[in-house]
């Protein structure tokens, strides 16, 4: 019985389509019909015939169909097809298929960077991550839940796994988001020693849920022998039904390992049984518990994505509300929302202009032995001058020179000062 992974047709592009069927006799024959074949089809029919010998196949008909795909995807498409298929009996015992590192591989990212927007790619398309870096999104997340389907887990497993080892993803930090637990921590196994940086946790309902992760990724760290001694997984849990955002708080306080606290509007909304309207009245309460849980916590709130990818006004407008809820981020769902988004959550000339007299303002009340101090017409106390101080060093990190900034700015992976009670950072568990 054969077995297919992956994509064909007239729109599909870098990607393989691949056909297995097993044979008890005869070796390997091997059918490929590509588009990139005058440039590269020596190069790979040898990396294909590699792939299968390392796998153990060695009687089997493969048909395969090539849009142009890089090798990370041939080997990935190649693994998944051969994982489906009768040749073997034990799916743990076969070899994995893994591509050269690449220049963003195993890149130990920081627990206090800026996280303003993370645009989400589907983990089965490997068309949308080769170029995700140049749309300058802080992060990157390579989705495994809702936007594959269940049929295509396996397969989008390894390609985001070969992607994380292979692509270049410049300074965006690398975020995967596993499927709902339980499937969701054998994911780990397979991330983890591929140099993810953030996991993000759906429908996340308690802490113990939490902690699972938490444990699994020390687990898989202690094997991963050749990332960089600084290098550690963080946490993102996804708060999207009544029960978790009654539990926001502990779910947020649950891991040293969490950086940042999220929700998803549109399983809450569908949990809650209530309409999504223009004004979100019907999530006021849980976007400010999310916020709230987070703050208290000590990691950041990052707000939900934006469904609509036309309306840019629109977009804008969620972000300033979110910004005022305390949120400090937000989910793209495509590039063409991420100048938006990064604008918005990056402090204009106006806001940095305030923080500066705030501060001086305050340094020279202190001078004079005063705690309080008035700028304009209003009173400027010390809770006031630690959010100046945010705001100064948020345009410092981004390298915004008091004009604001849509890209990411200056090194994003420079941790940036912050206000953030929390002291029990993430440790390694390699280093002492």
């Amino acid at each position: 019985m054969s077995t297919a992974v992956g994509h064909r047709g007239l729109e599909v592009r870098s990607d393989l389509w691949v056909e297995l069927e097993p044979r008890t006799s005869g070796g390997v024959e091997l059918d490929i019909k590509s588009k990139v074949d005058f440039m590269y089809g020596e190069t790979n029919r040898k990396l294909v015939l590699d792939t299968l010998k390392t796998l153990g196949v060695q009687h089997a008909r493969v048909a395969i169909e090539d849009t142009g795909a890089l090798p990370f995807v041939i080997t990935a498409r190649l693994e998944a097809a051969v994982r489906r298929s009768s040749l073997i009996t034990q799916r743990s015992s076969l070899p994995t298929c893994l591509p050269e590192p690449g220049p963003s591989f195993a890149l130990p990212s920081v627990r206090d960077r800026w996280r303003r927007s993370r645009l989400y790619l589907p983990g089965n398309e490997p068309r949308f991550m080769l170029n995700a870096r140049i749309h300058k999104p802080d992060a990157v997340i390579l989705d495994l839940e809702d936007s594959v389907p269940l049929a295509d887990k396996d397969a989008a497993l390894l390609v985001v796994r070969n992607a994380l080892y292979a692509l270049d993803f410049g300074d965006c930090e690398r975020m995967v988001r596993i499927n709902p637990l339980p499937a969701g921590l054998a994911e780990l196994d397979a991330l983890i020693p591929a140099g993810v940086n953030v996991i993000l946790i759906p429908k996340c309902e308690s802490a113990e849920q939490v902690r699972e992760v938490d444990a699994r990724i020390s687990s898989a760290l202690s094997s991963f022998v050749i990332r960089p001694s600084s290098f550690d997984v963080f946490l993102m849990p996804i708060v999207e039904t009544c029960e978790g955002m009654f539990r926001a708080r502990e779910i947020a306080g649950a891991s040293p390992r969490i950086v940042a606290l999220t929700y998803g509007l549109e399983d809450y909304i569908l949990d809650l049984g209530g309409i999504k309207t223009p004004a979100g009245l019907e999530s006021l309460w849980a976007r400010s518990q999310v916020a709230n849980a987070a703050k208290a916590a000590g990691v950041q709130a990052i707000d939900t994505v934006f469904a609509d990818i036309e309306d840019m006004d629109a977009l804008r407008a969620s972000c300033r509300s979110a910004k005022e809820l305390g949120f400090e981020g937000k989910g793209c769902i495509h590039p063409r929302q991420v100048p938006v988004v990064n604008e918005e959550f990056t402090p204009s000339a106006a806001e940095i202009e305030k923080a500066q007299k705030i501060v001086l303002a305050f340094k020279e009340a202190q001078a004079q032995g005063r705690n309080v101090v008035s700028v304009g017409s209003k009173m400027i106390d010390p809770p006031v001058v630690e959010r100046a101080q945010r705001t100064i060093a948020m345009a410092t990190a981004m390298g915004s020179g008091g004009q604001g900034s849509s890209g990411s700015g200056q090194n994003p992976r420079t941790p940036a000062l912050s206000d953030r009670g929390r002291s029990d950072q993430p440790q390694n568990p390699q280093v002492s």
